[in-house]
């Protein structure tokens, strides 16, 4: 597998993902989401898919085979997803876990797959008598990944007799500036909404004229502002804030950024500029939506009806037929003086049944954001700040 090539699918999928959210379900608020942490786990599905469904989940994907998606999956894990505070870079961290009714068992190859390439969480748990317990057991495990900032990622109503399976996986970051705000230079200013009102919100502020990563063009800027990293020489983390040159200009972007191929690759810069003002606004993000109507919206239908997970488990006494039921994400971020914190939680349930002048970077209008790994270009987080006074 040319892994550079499966990374550059991932990142066309998440920016597609992207848009698609920022245009239905999160079209009126802020917005942070993880693409990654769904295309992962619709990785570890298509791997006990067949015939059609497989299909889908490979285009949707944009990989040649499960094995593909397999390898990826496997490389995001040890490499990309490798916590760095120990050689003090950001803490980091993907879990995943897989739950099953008691009434049924593993495949052999697959619970191989869950065990050694995705390194799952597996239980058995009582979905049909406990659905309550069950529930509280997945929404524990989701809090614990992720630091306390997910909770009730899933609906105790959705557990039911015809829940056979239950996927999740969690994200963590948690990443201090490379080089911090100083709390004292943070101000009150007004920023720009998109009905064309203003509020006052707390920005950090620099205004030294040093030297930034940024890029400007025609109709937006880019700033790049890197976290530490430490003694880690493989991985280099970065927040990449996308600002349109006009106050209203956004929903323009946010079009651009999903439909203009290799658009992370063209406008984020590896050089830096002279930077005269950089004001950003403080803002802290929580944002879920229940999943399956983007999904959906995106190709992926056939998973939602009764077909061809045959390889998942062992047939059930009942003789159902697996299909996903729902599909939740959460996400939550927030951006200080310090640094950046974020976690993101997806699970699905499956049933039967440059120039020498100065550039100035004032974010006081909304504007897009993604949290990156520069050297693989992997996207970690995406979204978009409309008011940065709510949450």
């Amino acid at each position: 597998m040319e892994i550079q090539k499966s990374i550059k699918n991932l990142t066309d999928v998440s920016l597609t993902l992207t848009k698609y959210i920022l245009q239905t379900d999160g079209k009126d608020s802020n917005v942070v989401c993880s693409p990654i942490s769904m295309q992962v786990i619709l990785s570890l599905v298509a791997a006990a898919a067949k015939g059609k469904t497989l299909d889908e989940l490979l285009t949707f994907l944009k990989a040649k085979s499960s094995e593909e998606l397999n390898s990826l999956s496997s490389y995001l894990i040890d490499v990309v997803f490798a916590d760095g505070s120990s050689s003090g870079g950001p803490i980091l961290s993907l879990a995943n876990g897989v739950w099953i009714d008691k009434s049924l068992s593993f495949k052999s190859p697959f619970k191989l797959v869950v065990d050694h390439v995705y390194k799952a969480a597996s239980d058995a748990v009582d979905f049909k008598n406990k659905p309550n317990e069950s529930a509280d057991l997945l929404n524990s495990w989701v809090e614990k990944e992720t630091h306390g900032l997910i909770k009730d990622m899933f609906p105790h109503k959705l557990f039911d007799n015809f829940t056979w399976l239950v996927y999740a996986n969690a994200i963590y970051f948690k990443g201090e500036w490379l080089n911090p705000f100083m709390a004292s230079n943070t101000k009150n200013c007004n920023f720009h909404l998109l009905d064309g009102s203003s509020i006052q919100v707390p920005f950090m502020t620099k205004s030294s004229a040093a030297y930034q990563y940024i890029s400007a063009f025609d109709s937006f800027k880019v700033l790049r502002l890197y976290y530490k990293q430490g003694d880690d020489k493989q991985r280099k983390f970065s927040l990449n804030i996308f600002l349109p040159k006009e106050k209203d200009g956004l929903p323009t972007l946010v079009e651009k950024l999903g439909s203009e191929s290799g658009f992370l690759d063209k406008y984020i810069t590896s050089h830096r500029e002279r930077v005269g003002e950089v004001w950003i606004p403080k803002f802290k993000i929580s944002f879920g939506f229940e999943a399956s109507k983007a999904l959906k919206g995106l190709g992926l239908v056939s998973p939602f009806s009764p077909g061809e997970f045959t390889e998942t488990v062992n047939e059930s006494s009942e003789g159902q037929m697996l299909f996903l039921k729902n599909a939740f994400h959460k996400s939550f971020i927030e951006v200080n003086e310090e640094g950046t914190e974020a976690a993101a939680a997806f699970g699905l349930m499956i049933g039967g049944g440059s120039s020498d002048m100065l550039i100035d970077f004032v974010a006081d209008h909304p504007f897009l954001f993604l949290v990156r790994e520069d050297v693989t270009g992997v996207v970690l987080f995406t979204g978009q700040v409309l008011n940065p006074s709510t949450t």
